[in-house]
């Protein structure tokens, strides 16, 4: 290795850097390319499925937490999503939406049935996520 120094335009300071005399590593060897732009997630598929998803694994295990795991997985995924593409006011709104109909869907279920309960609070929470977050460039 040798030393190189360099002076600014003003002389004021010195910089002073090593330099390797090895090549330097190639693609290969520097491991994958990383990509700046990552994949949109439409977050209107993924309320709507965690929600009827996580409602089937709860009623075909019987296990309410396991349910409650898959619900509380695609809210995470998509409050990431919503607070990249979306202000913070806007991603709470949308949180607050999210929690707001998985408490609603409980009384409705009393009402119209379990599986229409569900259908509508997924379809519902999956227009909101949409309009408000999915249709943005």
């Amino acid at each position: 290795m040798s030393r190189r120094c360099g002076s600014a335009e003003n002389n004021r300071f010195v910089v002073c850097f090593a330099v390797s005399r090895t090549a330097p590593p190639t693609p290969a060897a520097r491991g994958p390319k990383r990509y700046r732009r990552r994949m949109r997630i439409p977050t209107a598929a993924v309320t709507a499925g965690s929600r009827t998803g996580g409602w089937q694994i709860a009623r075909r295990t019987g296990n309410r937490q396991l349910g409650g795991a898959v619900l509380a997985a695609g809210g995470v995924l998509a409050g990431r999503e919503w607070a990249r593409k979306t202000s913070p006011a806007l991603t709470g709104a949308l949180v607050v939406t999210y929690l707001g109909a998985f408490g609603l869907s409980h009384p409705l279920a009393k009402r119209i049935g379990s599986w229409p309960s569900v259908l509508v609070v997924s379809a519902v929470t999956a227009a909101i996520s949409y309009a408000a977050a999915d249709r943005k460039p």
